[in-house]
């Protein structure tokens, strides 16, 4: 039997997840939490939605297509402020603006492979790079990260083949949260050169990493376009989830390439959201960095509370970005327990399960949490719920 592209892959897990709601009813002082997916709920700032209704009143051009590589001010923007972000060089020539962050791997995917190629990815993965993958007909090549949940680049080498095309890394992590050492980064740059394969790093949570400075030094690399691709979103930044605005930075002839798959696939970027994107790298400094100020208060709030758990045999796996990690104490798998924990706490999450291969047994005992939408009062309350979970 002849499968589709679609498929040749498994449901979306967040609209899996969501159908586990059906005929659940949550009473009045317990109300649902769902820390399910990693999205702002809360619309742009005012600011930022009346700059969006300015453009969309006055400027004609924003409801016309646009440049397939996205708008220039937006490219030279993105451009300038990466290159300061990571103390590189990068020109607006190596920038393109997407349809989300998800549409930029695609378009990386596609410019690099065909039929029967490797991708390595670290497990846990981000399941729509699986996704996609699988629906582009390339294989994705499992790199297990163990406890620290670091992918060990030595580890990574032995799994290259003559059909290996690229490296992909998510760092802050998305589903563990862990934030990836520079020294990590280059080492795995380092390897991509070596045979000559990409080296893919989405970047969509950058801007709440927790430390100070460039996160890594690919981009001072003056080549670095021979082996980086990097990907990023403005839609954690600036709350324009619905927008779908993302970015892909390469060298100009993988550029060349990508505009193929964007042209065929959207012909542009919607030209609203890169507008409101424009005005928020230029005018939503501080406001980020308030954004910024409040995650890592929630991120040290899932900390603090933490003792409560390990008191009842939980682990915290990995921290950061908008992730908890957990690994939990029950006999069930992570899907049975994430199945339960809607029904008995009211509690929403994604299991283990839905980020590894079926031959890797650890996301069986693993659950995510996407705790961004949870103030400290509300991670408190998680908290409290998780704790009275009692199962035989």
């Amino acid at each position: 039997m002849i499968l589709s592209r679609t498929a040749a892959t498994f449901a979306p897990p967040v609209m899996e997840a969501r159908r586990w709601l059906d005929g659940v009813t949550h009473p009045a002082d317990r109300p649902l939490i769902n820390v399910s997916q990693a999205a702002p709920v809360d619309p742009p700032p005012q600011a930022l939605r009346q700059a969006m209704a300015d453009a969309a009143l006055n400027n004609d051009d924003a409801h016309l297509y646009g440049p397939v590589l996205g708008l220039p001010e937006l490219r030279l923007e993105l451009s300038q402020q990466t290159a300061s972000h990571y103390a590189g060089n990068i020109s607006p020539a190596q920038t393109c603006i997407t349809s989300g962050c998800n549409q930029a791997f695609a378009a990386a995917i596609a410019m690099l492979c065909t039929d029967g190629d490797e991708v390595i990815l670290p497990t846990p993965w981000y399941f729509n790079h699986k996704m996609w993958l699988d629906m582009s007909g390339v294989k994705s090549v499992p790199l297990p990260t163990g406890p620290a949940l670091l992918p060990d680049p030595d580890h990574a080498a032995t799994l290259i083949t003559a059909r290996t095309r690229a490296i992909a890394l998510v760092t802050p992590n998305n589903p563990a949260g862990v934030e990836y050492p520079a020294d990590l980064m280059q080492a795995f740059f380092t390897l991509a050169r070596a045979h000559g394969i990409a080296l893919i790093v989405d970047e969509t949570y950058r801007d709440f990493d927790s430390r100070s400075g460039p996160p890594h030094a690919l981009f001072q690399d003056p080549a670095w376009h021979d082996t980086l691709i990097h990907l990023y979103s403005f839609s954690k930044a600036y709350r324009l989830t619905g927008h779908r605005v993302g970015a892909l930075i390469a060298s100009e002839t993988r550029l060349a390439e990508v505009e193929k798959f964007l042209d065929t696939v959207a012909i542009c970027p919607g030209q609203l959201g890169q507008h409101a994107a424009l005005w928020g790298m230029r005018n939503l400094t501080q406001w980020l960095a308030g954004e910024r100020a409040e995650i890592l208060a929630r991120r040290a709030a899932i900390a603090e509370n933490m003792p409560r758990l390990e008191a009842k045999g939980w682990q915290l796996l990995g921290l950061g970005g908008y992730f908890a990690y957990l690994h939990h104490p029950f006999a069930l798998n992570s899907t049975e327990l994430a199945q339960t924990l809607v029904k008995q706490a009211g509690i929403l999450c994604l299991p283990g399960m839905m980020f590894h291969p079926e031959t890797e047994s650890a996301g069986a005992r693993q659950l995510r949490i996407a705790f961004a939408n949870l103030d400290t009062a509300g991670i408190a309350t998680l908290f409290d719920r998780l704790e009275r979970v009692t199962l035989p």
